[in-house]
């Protein structure tokens, strides 16, 4: 026991002075790495902060260069060259990431929705859906399905774009319904055009599902009815648009005005278009009103009348059309000369040609970007 206990007292100096060794060589390695870690690093990311992005450029290939391990540099200068579109070194930067096979999991993901991203922004449309796809599963799963939806919207891949938008919504990525709606509206509008009107149905169908106030389901259901000589079934579609968005009512006016017509129920019709009217003012709905009034002194008065409500250049242009002696009415030449005021306001200032900023006077300086003499001595309309 008291050998033990010798032996003991003998190895704790020994033990003592072999830690304090090794603390001061990890010291000094941590001293070497702190020296050795890449400078152009850090000058990198001030270019970068002081968007001198050619030169911040040269010093992340530096770095990489120097620590080519470092997936966090790679990342950088993909990001760089993403934004200066290059693509196509972007694309090597991150494919080169994803060739290493010591690379974390969570870094793979991000280096693969980052060469997604290459593709997409280089138009490579193919390339960027299979990259995409390859995300199913990682935490970039919801980013990748957004970015297919918004490609298969611009390839009008539409039965695509619903499987997506229906998979975003089941996992609460938001509401696509009015979406999808219209996505199903597109499908019908093609069907048509191939002459598949079976096919427009039930697209027009699903379109109502998807979304059951749907305005253009509705307006379209209308306009499909009124092409097949089925004009009260035309106006029942309509009627409910407007019931659903009066705003959009206004898209189909002069529509549902000859579908009145067609199915004889004129004065029906000229009383829809006249709420229609009193609740949203507009041209589409004044002229519907004039094809269903027989009485061209009533739709002159309804026309003054709007012209004192709202000048609009369209509203001047109906009282100028067909009659040039418009102009000695008084009240409609009041009307069109408050119209034009009104239209020519916005392009009666002074642009500056270096940051486009508008001004009702003249600046030597200009107060957005400071610049001298960037305004040309001419208002917009003049230009």
């Amino acid at each position: 026991m008291g050998f033990e206990l010798s032996l003991l007292l003998l190895g704790l100096p020994v033990m003592f002075a072999a830690g304090w060794l090794l603390s001061r060589f990890d010291i000094k390695q941590l001293k070497r790495e702190s020296r050795e870690s890449p400078k152009a690093y850090f000058k990198g990311l001030n270019l970068l902060l002081n968007e001198q992005h050619d030169k911040a450029i040269d010093a992340f290939i530096e770095a990489v260069q120097n620590d080519p391990d470092t997936s966090e540099l790679h990342f950088a200068l993909g990001n760089l060259f993403r934004r200066r579109g290059e693509f196509e070194r972007a694309v090597r930067v991150h494919e080169h990431l994803l060739s290493r096979g010591d690379l974390p999991r969570a870094d793979r993901d991000r280096a693969q929705h980052a060469l997604a991203q290459d593709f997409m922004k280089a138009g490579l449309f193919d390339r960027a859906e299979q990259a995409f796809r390859a995300l199913m599963g990682t935490p970039f799963e919801t980013d990748a399905r957004l970015a297919l939806l918004t490609l298969y919207e611009r390839s009008r891949d539409w039965r695509a774009a619903i499987e997506t938008a229906s998979a975003l919504q089941m996992v609460g990525a938001g509401s696509f319904a009015s979406r999808i709606a219209h996505y199903w509206c597109e499908l019908a509008q093609e069907a048509d055009d191939h002459g598949q009107p079976a096919e427009a149905d039930t697209a027009l169908q699903h379109a109502r599902e998807a979304s059951p106030g749907s305005p253009r389901a509705l307006l379209t259901l209308g306009q499909r009815s009124a092409r097949a000589g089925e004009h009260a079934a035309a106006l029942v579609h309509w009627n409910s648009l407007r019931s659903r968005d009066p705003g959009a009512f206004a898209l189909i006016a002069q529509d549902y005005a000859a579908s009145a017509k067609a199915a004889s129920r004129k004065s029906e019709g000229a009383a829809v278009l006249a709420d229609a009217y009193a609740a949203t003012p507009g041209m589409d709905l004044l002229r519907a009103m004039a094809a269903l009034d027989a009485s061209p002194a009533t739709a002159k008065q309804r026309l003054i009348e709007h012209l004192q409500r709202a000048p609009t250049l369209s509203a001047a242009q109906e009282a100028l059309k067909g009659d040039p002696a418009a102009m000695a009415s008084p009240p409609i030449a009041k009307g069109i000369a408050a119209a034009v005021s009104h239209a020519a306001a916005p392009l009666q200032r002074f642009r500056c040609a270096a940051c486009g900023f508008e001004a009702q006077r003249y600046f030597w300086q200009c107060p957005g970007c400071m610049s001298w003499d960037s305004f040309p001595p001419r208002r917009l309309d003049e230009l």
